[in-house]
């Protein structure tokens, strides 16, 4: 009940208690007289708390309002040691100096990399002169951007939603900055948050290289410069900068792969400890525990380690996208192609490989990139590296159509499997199956690319069939590393003695090997002893004519050169010539070969018109049978060359091997003993047409590259050494030549004999000089 009192700013609210109910019948009783207590409220009280709620309501949207313009406007100042960068703050100096269009610039690449400290320092250097207003959105999320927009709206007082925000954007004509950072996540479409109009700048900062389809121009954030990453570490580490200090802390920075993440937290852990000098020891034995833990104190407010960054990336990726990662770390950091993938997917089970069985995993894994008729699926391959790019976990070397994961990344994705012996054994025979079914001609997966992971395998201890391990030490030959190819095949070979015998082709076929590989060491008596007795034992299991025969004849026939016994190298060659032409054709790779055999034993003879025709047609059927940049090819032009030397032609020669060497370094490398072979060819002819210096200078770059790859004794050294002997005497420095001189003709007494054609030449220079 309601009253009114006589002061008519007094409201009486008045209450009973309600009466007992009727008796049970149709209607109920009468209720009773309300008891409850009487409360009286006064206008004035009515009036004071509505005021005091629309004041409350007024403070709390104030409070909103400040706290939107805080939020949206706040950006902050980059890391008190910051170093570096310069190249890529003027690229964006220049970009966004011009104005009147949108300027979109995107800083993309590893997690730690440093993204977000290079675009905070450019913002910090230009805001006053350049900006009218600043608004930093974390782009992590989709309602952190929506979010602020949103504050962008009502810190402009333009309404209070995130399409308000871009509304704002959009209309107003100004040089604004919108800073998206850390937009990593690849299912985000930031196209839907970038105002749609042609003023405004906008730095994006993410993991994401697909970002860049929106720039006006990007950076890849990768490694810092070396000085830069020292003084990087020495500022963290509160180090003074010496000529000590700088030295230990380039030991460091090295071995962090110069990540400016890593940089800092290393930094952080020096500072904490006062031992610069003992770090690397440290990190060493500890490496994962100190890339994963988060120092007390930091100079910015990043929050992540190196390894959480990454792991966060990682948590994103599908199980495929995962699984793909995973399984490359167990191959070399760099050239990860996608035929290594691709060749092994077509593997042929034989009876003395690997069956299906023990194949399982490896099967297992390549059917995530198979298409339903099982053949290779190159698009579903794609899909799977484009997530993992997308983090930039991995990156693609788009020239060479080549893979590469960071070093430290490579280490931390190894340790995150529960199982690596399961993996380094998938990973390891797939990459045998691959050296196993490339196409013969092949030149897209050389050695070059595949050395590193067969070497990696090596280093592992990777427990493979042996079958796969020859692979390896067929890769290790062809990338001119020779004496891993004879470890390995030693090891292969008391395997196979054991398992299958002494007299098994499979056996005979790797004693073939490991005799070769002697042969390329230099130790050409050991390996005409090997290839002999493997030639008996092939001739009464499988027969004269089998091709195994004849290349182990063939091989022979290269002993009897390397010995100086020319005479019966060409009569061994004449007949497995014949015999492949009848068994494999005129035009067989294998038939080739023996024809460019055969016309280096002419050269060798003297029949110098009669080795350069025979080149010729070589490398004519070469070409077309492999294709110009073929190393069999280049080798043929290379072995024509000095045909054409030897006839007197020096400048046909010099220009035939100036090609030949630049081709090679390319298929092959700079320090392939092929590549050194050419050079040293190149520096003769030099000399042959009076370029004395440039034959001295040439002369002892490929000295240096042959003692470190082949050892000082090697053949091929003394080679050389004997040549820029020359080069010092054309030069009049004699004394200097005939030391040289001297000292390469002790060494092949020793090594090849007294009366070996190569003891015997160096013996006539000494005597000229």
């Amino acid at each position: 009940m309601f009253s009114l009192d006589s002061d008519p700013r007094s409201l009486n609210i008045i209450g009973g208690q309600g009466g007992f109910g009727g008796p049970a019948h149709l209607q109920g009783g009468t209720g009773g007289v309300g008891e409850g207590p009487i409360v009286h409220i006064t206008t004035s009280q009515l009036i004071a708390h509505n005021l005091q709620a629309t004041v409350a309501t007024d403070q709390a949207l104030q409070l909103r309002n400040i706290r939107a313009s805080q939020i949206a406007s706040h950006c902050p100042p980059p890391s008190r040691i910051f170093c570096g960068r310069q190249d890529i703050l003027e690229n964006m100096q220049h970009f966004f100096s011009d104005s009147g269009i949108q300027h979109i610039y995107v800083l993309h690449g590893l997690g730690g990399a440093g993204k977000t400290q290079i675009a905070l320092k450019f913002i910090n250097e230009s805001s006053s002169s350049r900006f009218s207003d600043i608004f930093f959105i974390d782009t992590s999320t989709i309602a952190t951007i929506e979010t602020g927009l949103k504050n962008i709206a009502i810190l402009k007082d333009f309404g209070d939603s995130p399409d308000d925000g871009l509304l704002w954007l959009a209309s107003k004509v100004e040089e604004w900055l919108l800073f998206f950072d850390n937009a990593d996540d690849p299912n985000i479409n930031l196209q839907d948050y970038i105002p749609q109009c042609n003023h405004g700048n906008i730095i994006i900062t993410s993991r994401n290289p697909g970002m860049c389809v929106y720039a006006g121009s990007n950076s890849l954030v990768s490694d810092m410069e070396e000085e830069d990453a020292v003084a990087l570490l020495l500022k963290s580490a509160l180090q003074k900068a010496t000529v000590r200090t700088e030295q230990i802390a380039a030991e460091i920075v090295k071995t962090l792969h110069h990540l400016p993440l890593a940089i800092v937290q290393a930094g952080a852990f020096i500072s904490k400890s006062r031992n610069l000098n003992g770090y690397l020891a440290l990190y060493t034995k500890n490496q994962a525990r100190l890339l994963s833990e988060k120092p007390a104190q930091s100079h910015d407010r990043y929050a992540r380690t190196v390894y959480t960054t990454w792991q966060m990336s990682f948590d994103r990726l599908t199980p495929p996208a995962a699984m793909f990662l995973q399984y490359c770390s167990f191959l070399h950091y760099n050239g990860i192609s996608e035929e290594v993938f691709s060749y092994a997917s077509k593997y042929q089970f034989h009876s003395n490989r690997p069956s299906e069985e023990e194949l399982q995993k490896p099967l297992e894994f390549l059917s995530h990139f198979l298409g339903p008729t099982g053949e290779w699926d190159s698009l579903q391959f794609l899909d799977v590296t484009n997530e993992v790019q997308s983090y930039s976990l991995i990156s693609l070397d788009a020239e060479k159509k080549v893979f590469s994961i960071h070093p430290l990344v490579h280490s931390w994705s190894r340790g995150t499997v529960q199982n690596p012996e399961g993996y380094m054994f998938t990973m390891g025979s797939i990459l045998g199956m691959a050296i196993l079914e490339r196409p013969r001609r092949d030149v897209q997966l050389p050695s070059l690319l595949l050395y590193p992971h067969a070497e990696l395998a090596v280093q592992m201890n990777t427990k493979v069939a042996w079958v796969f391990k020859l692979q390896y030490a067929i890769i290790f030959g062809e990338g001119g590393r020779y004496k891993q190819a004879e470890k390995l095949e030693e090891e292969v070979l008391e395997e196979q003695k054991q398992v299958l015998g002494d007299h098994h082709p499979d056996t005979l076929l790797t004693m073939g090997n490991l005799a070769s590989s002697y042969s390329h060491l230099g130790e050409h008596q050991k390996a005409k002893e090997l290839k002999g007795i493997v030639l008996s034992k092939q001739k009464q299991v499988l027969g004269e004519n089998h091709p195994d025969t004849l290349h182990t004849m063939g091989s022979l026939a290269v002993s009897y050169s390397n010995l100086g016994q020319y005479a019966e190298a060409k009569e061994l060659e004449v007949i497995v010539l014949e015999k492949r032409k009848q068994v494999l054709g005129d035009n067989h790779p294998d038939t080739l070969h023996m024809m460019g055999n055969l016309a280096s034993s002419y050269s060798a003879l003297g029949e110098h018109q009669k080795a350069q025709k025979l080149k010729i047609t070589v490398l004519a059927k070469r070409k077309q049978v492999l294709g110009e940049n073929h190393p069999d090819t280049l080798h043929t032009m290379g072995s024509l060359a000095v045909s054409y030397s030897n006839l007197g032609q020096y400048q046909e020669a010099k220009e035939l091997e100036v090609i030949v060497l630049e081709k090679q370094k390319q298929v092959l490398g700079e320090n392939h003993p092929d590549t050194l072979h050419t050079m040293g060819n190149l520096a003769s002819s030099y000399g042959n047409l009076g370029e004395h210096q440039k034959a001295k200078e040439l002369n002892v770059m490929v000295l240096e590259k042959q003692k470190q790859m082949l050892g000082q004794n090697h053949p091929d050294t003394l080679r050389t050494m004997g040549n820029l002997a020359i080069s010092y005497s054309n030069l009049g420095a004699h004394q200097k030549a005939k030391e040289l001189g001297v000292l390469v003709l002790e060494k092949r007494k020793q090594i090849l004999g007294a009366n070996h054609p190569d003891t015997l030449d160096i013996e006539q220079l000494l005597d000229s000089m």
